[in-house]
Formats: structure tokens, C-alpha cells, sequence
């Protein structure tokens, strides 16, 4: 593969979950046996997770949490990584869906078992042998109902793959881009919000803090009931400690979603992932892409074209999105506007934690956020939206279109 992280290598960090396992499923792989799969169970202790010191690659391997899949069994459970098998591809490579048995995790028939979605490396991907690991490192460990549950991995030769579960509705930038698909309603817009927001701050809140790094649209994923769930950990990063305010690294996200800070100085914090989590946001109430080449002038960059309107009662409606027909509460999309524009801040000190973030969007998903839909006026017809196709791809930022994993794709990431 060429950039293969030797077996001594250290990755930023490792996650270990206090919590108890509450299922257990017998690992094989090839002829050798090995004990027990444990997923522990998430309870809101789990927050307080303890991030150990660096660990090898050896060490992150043998997580009783995942199971290590040989080559043969991924080929079996994907038919051979059949075409019609495929669910899409983006920097990392190809993803697959795959079917194994619920207890054993071994192979089975397609539709019988459990569903899975395989990610397979591209050696010639973006992303390489490093980033693959740091998923295995931080997804082996952290176990929440808002974060994709990691099966297993294979590493074997020069193949390296990842198993997921299977996410049945594929990814938020489908459901707001993707020409065909049903327009999300208001509530459901709130719902996959507060699933997203209350995945990071779970990362922020623990005892030694996890800084996401490349949240957008592409990376939340939502199950069969639209609940969001956090994906694609290459770019994850432990947080700062003692009385550090930031990490400093090498600039990697996507063009768009980075904080600019960050991207100006390398200066990593935990507010980064509130201003991608803003920029998202934004992208919820206007059904815009961070980054439109195909608009014109400032219309291009959503958060400068957005930013005057936010603040304005009386001009949201001008960035809504057009696709939900005015069917929104006034009330709750002004403070969902406000908070947006609040991660928004061009001074990461100014920006609120995820926790507090999270709290005021609990209270706009309540009924008292429920007001009157937006004036008739207002409703702009949803064939004025210009939605356009965009292709991804991953590079040290140098600030990429996209640093996702798993889309921009073909097809959904995780999709039937």
C-alpha cells in the first residue's frame, strides 16, 4: 500500500467506555477463535470516558469491541463485492452492503442475518492506512446511540476494509440534495439536528474530549427512524489538555464546513466542530450546500450569503428552504437561526458548547417552539431551488470540496 503505518506506530489516542457490555457475540476469523465480541451499552455515564495514552497498532487491533474479519469472510458476505452489492464510493473507496449472522458475525446468505455496510480502501485513496486506524481506535472505544456502531475491520495484505451497520436512510446531504429523494419536513430537519448534536457532544463532554474534525452533512448518517448518527473518524483528534486551549495540526476538512481559525492557523479546539455544526445547520434551514459553484457571486459560500439574514425576523424566510413550502414553525426556525448564527461567530471564544447548543435545540423541537407556518407570502415554490450535483474528494487542506469517507457518492453511502 505505500503508506502503511508500522505494527509500533501510535495513533493520537484511545478510548476506553466504563460502561458494562451488554451483548456479547462468539468472533471468528479464518481458523483462529477468538473470545467473546462485547459492545458495551450506552448509558449517560458514558460521557466520562478516559482517553488512555497512545496505544500501538497492535494494541488498538485486539479490541475485545470489533472483530477482526479475514478478507474471505467480507468477500463471502458481499458476494464477492459484486457490482449490485455496491452502495457507492468516496475518498476512502468503495462501500458494500453485506449480510452476516447476528450471533456469530460470520458470513450468510444475502437477506438473511444481519445487515452491514463494508467500506473497502482504495490504495490509492485519499485516505490511507493511518486514518483507517484511527476509525478502528476511536469507533472501537466509543460506544453511543448517536455514533455508527463499527462491526469489525479486516486487515490482511494490502486489503483494509471496515464494517459498519447498515444505516438504512444513507446520509443527511442525500435527503437535502439529492434530486428525487422526498423533502425533509421541518421535524424531521430538528430531529437529525439534535441526533448530531447530541453525538459531538458526547466527543466534547468526555473526560478526555474528542474533537471530530470533519463534521457535514456527508458524515451524519440516519438509521430506518431518520436518527442521526456520527460516521467516518479518520480525521478525529484527541482534545487539548491541562490548561491548553487548542491542538495545533495539520489543516485537513473540507472547504466550507472548517472553521476559519483553524484553517488560518492550524489551531484545533472543540468550538471548530461547533462552527461545522452551525454551518450544517444552516445548510437544515436553507437546503443550501456550504459550497455552490454553481451559484454566482456570494451565493456561492452559504454562510456569507446566509449570515445577514439570520439574525432577522423578518427576512429569514429569504433563506429558508423553498422545498418545505413555508410548512415551518416562525418561532422555532428564528432560534434555530439564532443558534446557528451563534456557532457561526468568527471568534471561536464566542462561540456556546455543544451541550448548550444541544439544550436550546431540545426546546425548539418542543411543542412550545411550535408557533404559527411561515405567512403565505413567504412561500416561495420549491422548482425555483436550483439543486445541483457535486463530486468530493479528500487532500490535506489544502481545503478540500469534501474530506468525507464515505460520500460525496454515486449512490448513498449506506442506502438499499
Amino acid at each position: 500500500m505505500g503508506n502503511c503505518v508500522g505494527a509500533s506506530a501510535k495513533v493520537d489516542a484511545t478510548l476506553s467506555s466504563n460502561t458494562t457490555s451488554a451483548s456479547e457475540a462468539t468472533r471468528t476469523s479464518g481458523k483462529k477463535s477468538y473470545s467473546p465480541l462485547s459492545i458495551p451499552a450506552y448509558s449517560p455515564r458514558s460521557s466520562s470516558v478516559n482517553l488512555a495514552t497512545p496505544r500501538s497498532e497492535a494494541e488498538i487491533l485486539s479490541s475485545p469491541h470489533v472483530k477482526p474479519f479475514s478478507f474471505n469472510e467480507l468477500k463471502n458476505a458481499t458476494r464477492n463485492f459484486r457490482p449490485d452489492s455496491l452502495l457507492g464510493e468516496g475518498g476512502f473507496g468503495y462501500v458494500f452492503k453485506g449480510w452476516i449472522d447476528e450471533n456469530t458475525l460470520t458470513a450468510t446468505k444475502p437477506g438473511s442475518g444481519m445487515v452491514i455496510a463494508v467500506k473497502k480502501l482504495k490504495p490509492e485513496g485519499y485516505q490511507g492506512h493511518k486514518e483507517w486506524l484511527t476509525e478502528v481506535n476511536y469507533l472501537g472505544q466509543l460506544h453511543h446511540p448517536n455514533l455508527v456502531k463499527l462491526i469489525g475491520y479486516c486487515s490482511e495484505g494490502d486489503y483494509r476494509l471496515l464494517v459498519y451497520e447498515f444505516m438504512p436512510k444513507g446520509s443527511l446531504e442525500n435527503h437535502l440534495f439529492r434530486r428525487g429523494l422526498q423533502p425533509l419536513p421541518w421535524a424531521m430537519r430538528i430531529k437529525v439536528a439534535i441526533g448530531a448534536a447530541r453525538g459531538l457532544s458526547f466527543l466534547h463532554d468526555a473526560e478526555e474530549q474528542v474533537i471530530y474534525r470533519d463534521f457535514k452533512a456527508s458524515n451524519i448518517l440516519l438509521d430506518s427512524e431518520f436518527n442521526a448518527k456520527l460516521s467516518d473518524f479518520g480525521l478525529a483528534k484527541a482534545g487539548p489538555t491541562g490548561d491548553r486551549t487548542h491542538v495545533s495540526t495539520q489543516v485537513m476538512g473540507t472547504q466550507g464546513y472548517a472553521a476559519p481559525e483553524y484553517v488560518a492557523t492550524g489551531r484545533l479546539s472543540s468550538r471548530s466542530d461547533v462552527y461545522s455544526f452551525g454551518v450544517v445547520l444552516l445548510e437544515l434551514l436553507s437546503g443550501r450546500r456550504a459550497v455552490d459553484k454553481t451559484k454566482v457571486g456570494v451565493e456561492q459560500n452559504l454562510v456569507d450569503w446566509a449570515k445577514p439574514y439570520l439574525g432577522d425576523k423578518r427576512k429569514l424566510f429569504r433563506i429558508m428552504d423553498t422545498k418545505m413550502e413555508g410548512q415551518y414553525p416562525q418561532k422555532a426556525a428564528y432560534a434555530a437561526a439564532s443558534i446557528a448564527l451563534q456557532c457561526l461567530s468568527t471568534e471561536a471564544r464566542l462561540r456556546p458548547r455543544m451541550s448548550e447548543v444541544l439544550a436550546i435545540l431540545e426546546q425548539v423541537q418542543s411543542p412550545r417552539g411550535a408557533t404559527r407556518s411561515a405567512p403565505l407570502e413567504h412561500r416561495v415554490s420549491a422548482d425555483t431551488a436550483v439543486m445541483s450535483p457535486r463530486k468530493d474528494h479528500r487532500s490535506p487542506l489544502r481545503v478540500t470540496t469534501s474530506a468525507s469517507s464515505l460520500p460525496s457518492l454515486r449512490k448513498s453511502p449506506l442506502v438499499r
